[in-house]
């Protein structure tokens, strides 16, 4: 009888692979891979070039481990980034989770002889800890560069094209031959591609789009759209069904048009996604009833459709200072979907009934038709409240606006009782002249009334989660995890720096940190602790895993209060619907299950909303601070790092660096736990949140980089006029 021979199994792929390492509780070889996924002959030659592919990425180590999270592996491929503030060369891993903060990685000098490593080259690395997240890297093979993307402004020097990138970590420029130039104009801002022939030693590129002028100040919020992949154009399809949508008919909704819910918003805000209302409750000393009306954008956005998928891609709307680029088209997000005083609109509302110790009794959802009796502002519901009411606010006063107010005293004592956090940190905008221009940068305000439309919005969101958790119907939930133990260790120490005692040897808990900032609220050091607990935190994230609201002191939290502008919204008003009957709309079928996937699109969405506002505010700052170099300011530090000090000036909240080379003739320690520079000879200290006054040296509003110097250190020649001076008598 012949012998029956065992065919092979088949090769396991990396996330196989992956899977069984994390999953084992021993350290596993190559040869316990192959005998688990029973991997034999010749078909061990390709394991192992599997294997040493996820080497080379850095997801697992040379003797098989995987790679623990916000960690690197000794041997990694490593992308060259650009040179910080002191010329030193620095990187990224290639493969990097998108969730956790990118390592700090200096690449040492090359010892061959080799010329420097240029940005957007690649090599294979030995990596060695240098403390607090950093590494140094020391290149053991040089994989050349890859073909990549550079936003810049094209320019003409010594009659030749030039791309000057917009990222200020970018320090080289770009050669472009007329042929590649697309028939750009200096002054230009432009999308171009590197290749790989090089020119006086600069790398050569091609311009693949001509975005516009660099004169216009409309040009900054640009540069951060096409800077961070931003999609900014409907497609035709998505347009066309924007347009056919009409207004929703009343038919089975429940009838809520003669409640007078009024939004509160922005004075410049366009779409208008929540209603808020409150009487006391009869039924309930002391207690109250709320109502909480949310646009009902699941009427017009159907699972799957043109408008969905665009949404689902954008994650959320972008907010620039001087634009929105919006989840859905105008025609719904400015116009059937906003919340227009007095005119009939779809709505998912929440009814809340309140104790008087702000304690939700119960609650009840309903999809209605709702008409909003007026648009007030943060500062016409406030003025009102003083006492100053304007025309619209004043009818409004003691049945609406009064019992708002009444509502939202007793939710705040319940915020405060459980120990949510309060970080107040101020916040700037840019207010532009009738041409478009800018005409200042001011403190944002931030009153009460904020506070109020806050409060109202948590409720509605809790009750949401729970809705949905009891239910047992899919949630996207907002969850905050607790600091890392590492980020709580440096905030337990420097917290004791400055006098204050963060307990040790239990879990951190929400209410610890909101004690501590309650202590410092009218010291000095309000502000410096105020950045340091924040610092601490967790990044929030979409996840349909509850872990609980750690800064809102919540065990569960969802987003259900702005699907006009936020997918996960979206999502959630879909649940309720689907869970609750409320019609058309819902959930599709087996969505649930692409949950957590959809959760990391959403987060990196949001991440990626929240850099380009922050890059368009440091550009828009440098523009309106081009035209003052040499003007003095008083700042605070609000970062201290190995190559220098970062401040925030007092006027206007911009932000830029203070260089080490122009700390004076010292040489400073940098001391991470305690967040400061230390002069070893002459011990003068630099710590967050010290107030300085500083010059300003440098402004560049294309990559939004300022350069500042310390007036305490300078003398008429400059910061470095003392060692000048001496090696001038030397000589």
């Amino acid at each position: 009888m012949a012998k029956r021979r065992r065919t092979p199994a088949p090769l396991p792929s990396k996330e196989d692979i992956l899977r069984f390492i994390r999953e084992s509780p021993d350290r596993v070889g190559r040869r316990d891979i192959a005998r688990a996924f029973r991997v034999t002959g010749s078909a061990r030659a390709a394991l192992g070039s599997i294997l040493s592919a996820l080497e080379r990425e850095g997801n697992v180590g040379r003797r098989t481990r995987p790679v623990k999270a916000g960690t690197l592996p000794r041997v990694a491929v490593i992308e060259v980034t650009g040179t910080d503030a002191d010329g030193e060369v620095l990187g990224r891993p290639v493969k990097w989770p998108e969730d956790v903060e990118l390592p700090k990685i200096y690449l040492a000098p090359d010892r061959h002889g080799l010329p420097t490593l240029g940005e957007g080259e690649r090599v294979l690395a030995r990596l060695e800890a240098t403390g607090e997240g950093a590494y140094e890297a020391h290149t053991i093979r040089r994989f050349g560069a890859v073909p990549r993307e550079v936003l810049g402004v094209y320019a003409l020097v010594a009659g030749r094209g030039r791309v000057v990138p917009t990222d200020r970590r970018a320090k080289s420029e770009f050669i472009v031959d007329a042929a590649d130039s697309a028939g750009a104009r200096p002054g230009e801002l432009v999308r171009a591609q590197s290749l790989a022939r090089r020119a006086l030693g600069l790398r050569q590129a091609k311009v693949i789009e001509r975005i516009g002028s660099l004169d216009d100040t409309g040009a900054i919020s640009l540069i951060a759209i096409h800077g961070h992949d931003i999609p900014s154009e409907f497609p035709p399809a998505a347009l066309a069904r924007a347009a056919a949508a009409r207004p929703a008919p009343l038919g089975k909704r429940a009838d809520l048009r003669e409640l007078p819910l009024v939004t509160i918003d922005d004075e410049d805000a366009r779409d208008f996604d929540d209603a808020v209302w409150a009487e006391p409750d009869p039924n309930n000393r002391g207690g109250w009833r709320l109502v909480v009306a949310i646009a009902d954008v699941a009427h017009y956005v159907r699972p799957g459709d043109d408008l969905d998928q665009c949404a689902r891609e954008r994650g959320n709307s972008v907010y620039l200072p001087d634009r929105v680029v919006p989840m859905l088209p105008e025609r719904l997000s400015n116009g059937l979907c906003s919340l227009a005083p007095g005119e009939d609109r779809p709505c998912i509302a929440v009814n809340m009934w309140i104790d008087n110790q702000g304690k939700r009794i119960r609650h009840e959802f309903v999809r209605a038709m709702m008409r909003s009796a007026a648009r007030l502002t943060y500062a016409q519901a406030q003025s009102a409240r003083d006492g100053a009411p304007d025309d619209v606010s004043e009818p409004l006063l003691e049945t609406v606006i009064a019992p708002l107010y009444g509502a939202y005293g007793v939710l705040r004592r319940a915020r405060q009782r459980r120990g949510a956090l309060d970080i107040e940190l101020p916040e700037y905008r840019v207010i532009f002249d009738a041409k478009g221009e800018i005409s200042r940068i001011a403190p944002r305000a931030h009153r009460e009334s904020h506070q109020l439309v806050e409060e109202f919005m948590i409720a509605a969101n809790v009750a949401a989660a729970e809705t949905l958790e009891d239910a047992r119907v899919p949630c996207m939930y907002r969850v905050h995890d607790r600091p890392a133990r590492a980020k709580v260790e440096s905030l337990r120490d420097f917290l004791a720096s400055l006098g204050y005692n963060l307990a040790r040897g239990q879990v951190t808990r929400a209410r610890q940190l909101s004690e501590i900032l309650r202590k410092a609220a009218d010291t000095p050091h309000a502000r410096l602790v105020g950045e340091a607990v924040l610092r601490s935190q967790a990044q929030a994230v979409y996840s349909p895993e509850n872990i609980g609201h750690f800064g809102l002191a919540l065990r569960r939290y969802a987003h259900f209060t702005s699907p006009i502008r936020r997918y996960a919204d979206l999502l959630v008003h879909r649940a309720l619907i689907s869970a609750l009957n409320l019609g058309e709309g819902g959930l599709a079928k087996g969505v649930g299950a692409a949950f957590a996937e959809i959760g990391e699109h959403l987060s990196m969405t949001e991440r990626r909303a929240v850099a380009a506002e922050r890059d368009a505010m440091d550009r828009f700052s440098a523009r309106y601070l081009a035209n003052r170099l040499g003007a003095r300011f008083t700042a605070r530090i609000v970062g201290v790092t190995r190559f220098g000090l970062f401040v925030a000036l007092d006027e206007t909240g911009a932000q830029g660096l203070v260089p080490m080379r122009t700390l004076g003739e010292d040489r400073f320690v940098h001391d991470e736990s305690r967040h400061r520079l230390i002069g070893r000879h002459r011990g003068k200290v630099h710590a967050l949140g010290d107030a300085v006054e500083v010059r300003l040296a440098e402004a560049d509003a294309v990559t939004g980089g300022l350069v500042f110097h310390l007036l305490d250190l300078e003398g008429a020649a400059g910061p470095r006029a003392g060692r000048n001076a001496r090696r001038k008598k030397r000589a």
